[in-house]
């Protein structure tokens, strides 16, 4: 608390919103339920634009960093932005939204990337896989990015295989955009109150 009261305390005195800067307070508290719901209690009650959760997604299972998700989102308040940091696998968001997250980041997208793997609506693929050598088709025809609606998974995997950098560009650009479609349907499913269906849809 003593800490994020010295950045709030910075942040009023270089004036930052005037300069189109949002503070968000992060609400910390490692594996313990108890300890995770008195810091988000803390940052909810902080003067910041937003409210983060950090320390989850380090190596932890999954049904932990959810349980500590619900022990942690329910303390902060609804009207301003919640932001997970470092989570953003496509079912992470997901599962995510539904326990009250807004907000993501995380390197996984082009982490995975510059590896080969993509995403598709079936799940990651491997493009250098020999079976796309011949694939005559975009990685992911419901795609609209510019990798998909320009090239072709067997122009990808030959990138890959020959040791080319704009392999890696051109599937980064895809998985980027493969999760910003995903936020795109979770917000609209929301709007039309369809989200429950859908995610069940997705992660089957």
């Amino acid at each position: 608390g003593r800490w994020l009261q010295r950045c709030i305390e910075e942040y009023r005195r270089l004036d930052a919103a005037a300069k189109g800067c949002n503070l968000f307070g992060i609400s910390q508290g490692g594996m313990d339920a108890a300890t995770r719901k008195e810091s988000a209690r803390i940052v909810a009650e902080a003067d910041v634009a937003g409210c983060a959760v950090g320390g989850l997604s380090v190596g932890e299972p999954k049904d932990l960093m959810l349980e500590m998700l619900e022990a942690t989102t329910p303390e902060l308040p609804r009207e301003k932005p919640r932001y997970l940091m470092g989570v953003g696998s496509p079912e992470d968001l997901w599962t995510c939204v539904a326990r009250g997250i807004d907000l993501f980041d995380c390197v996984l997208p082009t982490r995975l990337a510059r590896n080969a793997a993509v995403f598709t609506p079936e799940g990651r693929i491997n493009i250098r896989n020999g079976r796309y050598r011949n694939h005559h088709q975009p990685i992911d025809p419901t795609c609209d990015c510019a990798t998909c609606t320009t090239f072709t998974a067997a122009y990808v995997h030959h990138l890959f295989r020959a040791e080319e950098v704009l392999g890696l560009r051109l599937a980064s650009v895809h998985n980027l955009r493969f999760l910003a479609r995903e936020m795109e349907r979770i917000r609209e499913s929301i709007e039309l109150g369809t989200f429950e269906r859908e995610m069940k849809r997705f992660l089957a």
